[in-house]
Formats: C-alpha cells, structure tokens, sequence
C-alpha cells in the first residue's frame, strides 16, 4: 500500500504558490492603481480588493495590513523605474553626459507616462510610517549608488550623502514638475536635473577653500 503524500493539489495547471504569487501581483496592480488614484489614506482594503478582483480573504493571506502592501508596491514601481533608467545609461553608450541625459530623460518620461505610479513612488509613500519610511530611505540609498555607478568615472569617490543629496533633488525637480501639470516641456526638465546630477558624474569633490569664495 503507498503512503499518502501531501503534494498541493494544481488548478488550471497551476500550483497553489502559484496561484499565490499571481494574487499577490493582482493585488500589487490594483494598490498602484488605486493610492495613485484616490491617496493611500483614502483607500480601503475592501477597495483594492475590488479593484483586484479578489476577497479581502485573500488580502489577508498575502499581507499583515495596508502597509505592507503599500511597501511592495512602491517596490514594484521602483525596480520598473530603476530598469527604465538604466536600460537608457546602456543604450545611450559611454560618455557620462549622454549617459546622465538618457537617464533622466527616462525617468521623466516614466512618471509622465504613468501618473498613478508616480503619485505612489513620490507622495503617497512618503511619512505613513517608520517601517516605510526605512523602505523609502533603502530604495533611494540603492538608485543613489546605481546612479552613481552608472555615471561617476571610474575610480571616483562613493559620497552616500552627495548621492543622497543629488538624487533627492531630483526626486525635489519631479514633485514640481508634476505639481505644475507637468510643464514645462520635458526636455527643459531634464537640463534641469541634468545640471545637479553632473557632480557625480564628474566624480569630483570641490574644495572646502573653493566653496568658502562662492
């Protein structure tokens, strides 16, 4: 006689982790589109839910609360923007310029392309909590030294505080640019950060006596 064993059963020639991971990404879909819509504050669980298709039952067996969903999403929306950016420094070739100029161009043209993702990668994530904010602080220490990587030459010093400072300040120039409907043009825009981003493409730090002058 053969022993039971207790292999999950498959539906639809899916297995059950499966079919948990695309409820997950359902759910993940719908919160973006959602926060991006209505807030984060003003959006239920029961509303992406519906949004998603889905039961709260399921919700529930994929996260703790709304948080958490909130942290994968603005996760989602960073690894897509991260990808865009830096398949543009690849295909735009070596001079550090040009690379810059593809990248901001490309993450310009994403929060312009998909407004409701850009609400949650640049407000709706922003002073709900400790834990998302340690999730934001993360997500921008990790494109500060992709960026960094990408355009500073080689050999240049890692400064995580200019990093820190030059890739806020872009996020600074996006915040208004979407505020004011998105003018001007884009490519005024992007010279604008392209100014700021070029102190670490140079991979220079400027002299203390020098900065005393100015």
């Amino acid at each position: 006689m053969k022993a039971e064993t207790n292999t999950p059963r498959s539906y639809r020639g899916l297995s059950q982790d499966e079919r948990r991971a695309a409820r997950r990404a359902r759910l993940i879909a719908a919160a973006i589109a959602v926060y991006g819509e209505r807030g984060y504050h003003q959006a239920s669980v029961k509303a992406v839910c519906e949004a998603a298709g889905l039961t709260e039952r399921y919700f529930y067996e994929s996260y703790v609360n709304s948080e958490a969903l909130l942290i994968d999403s603005f996760n989602v929306v960073t690894r897509s923007v991260v990808g865009a950016i830096t398949r543009a420094a690849h295909e735009a070739g070596r001079a550090r310029v040009v690379r810059s100029r593809a990248m901001l161009h490309a993450y310009f043209a994403a929060l312009q392309r998909e407004p409701q993702s850009a609400r949650v990668f640049l407000v709706e994530i922003r002073g709900v909590s400790r834990a998302v904010d340690l999730a934001f602080d993360s997500a921008l220490r990790a494109i500060g030294h992709e960026v960094a990587r990408i355009v500073a030459p080689p050999g240049a010093v890692q400064d995580e505080l200019l990093q820190a400072g030059v890739v806020g300040g872009v996020i600074h120039i996006a915040l208004r640019w979407i505020e004011d409907d998105y003018h001007p043009a884009i490519d005024e825009v992007v010279d604008s950060a392209l100014r700021l981003c070029m102190v670490l493409a140079s991979g220079r730090r400027p002299a203390v006596d020098q900065c005393a002058k100015v």
